[in-house]
């Protein structure tokens, strides 16, 4: 996978001088460098001992040198051909960051629809962000102090709106650049109790954080925030109902969120889902009728 993902990345037209590719091995049982021969030469190998994949990321950062950053998970792969476009973008438009869109599909894209340039705090506003990383090419210059939480998992959803308050030119396409690979092992999938439980409790930090900021920051960002904050709170709720199916653990986890302010969900006209989903988690019978209804989990991006 390894081989696979680099190979994605060393077949796009960039002159050496032009890419950094830092790979970051946390911990892994086998040191994989002596394997990985034919890409010797264009990449940074780092190996640390096992701290999670936010410590990792953040390393990365700390050793990059480059004017823009695209993080690629290692069972991943960027989709050459249609990542071409997200790099023309670049080149041609200069934007601080680009916002491009993801697949699990081999199927590659021939036409593509950019947006108008905007600030990451319009497009926050107006839009439902996309929470993972990968799905964004950032100018190294606007990170500052930005970095991954370490310990959690979630970590993208602290660290995507907090880079986008930071960027006052995105450009977003609907090309689908990024291929996701699904892996029923990943720690996204584990069904155990703790595992749910760490999700979770990880998934309600991060949106406690992210409320502090908003509540701490000025109008149009805090506008910015709180939608995103509604968004997650939802996500929250529903990832309660389809890992869990408790009742007893979706009353008492929506108790906590009371307590905290979060819900009910605020009366806004963000998307049809979104008041529709409000509706039904302000009364009894939605309650139930969803802890029957929804799916079986499935990883959410």
């Amino acid at each position: 996978m390894i081989k696979d993902c680099l190979h994605s990345i060393l077949s796009l037209s960039l002159r050496p001088a032009e890419r950094e590719i830092i790979l970051v091995d946390d911990g892994s049982q086998k040191c994989v460098i002596d394997e990985l021969d034919d890409a010797k030469e264009d990449i940074i190998y780092i190996r640390q001992r096992n701290q999670g994949l936010s410590a990792a990321r953040n390393m990365g950062l700390k050793m990059a040198t480059g004017k823009y950053v695209q993080f690629v998970d290692s069972d991943d792969r960027l989709i050459t051909p249609v990542y071409e476009h997200c790099l023309d973008l670049i080149r041609f438009k200069q934007p601080e960051m680009v916002v491009f869109d993801y697949t699990n599909k081999e199927k590659q894209q021939v036409l593509f629809k950019d947006h108008d340039e905007r600030t990451g705090i319009d497009y926050m506003t107006n839009c439902n962000i996309h929470g993972t990383v990968c799905d964004y090419i950032f100018s190294r210059d606007i990170i500052g102090g930005v970095r991954f939480v370490e310990g959690i998992i979630h970590e993208d959803e602290n660290f995507t709106p907090r880079l986008l308050l930071k960027a006052k030119r995105v450009v977003v396409t609907d090309a689908k650049a990024y291929l996701y690979n699904t892996r029923t092992d990943s720690i996204t999938n584990k069904r155990t109790p703790e595992a749910i439980a760490k999700r979770l409790d990880n998934k309600l930090y991060v949106i406690e954080g992210l409320r502090k900021l908003a509540l701490q920051s000025p109008t149009d960002e805090r506008v910015a925030l709180s939608r995103r904050v509604a968004q997650l709170t939802m996500d929250y709720i529903y990832q309660i109902i389809i890992e869990t199916k408790s009742r007893t653990e979706l009353d008492t986890r929506l108790e906590a969120l009371k307590q905290k302010q979060l819900f009910p969900l605020p009366e806004r006209d963000y998307t049809n889902k979104y008041k529709w989903f409000r509706r039904m988690t302000n009364s009894e019978i939605g309650l139930t009728v969803l802890l029957h209804t929804l799916p079986l989990m499935s990883r959410e991006r």
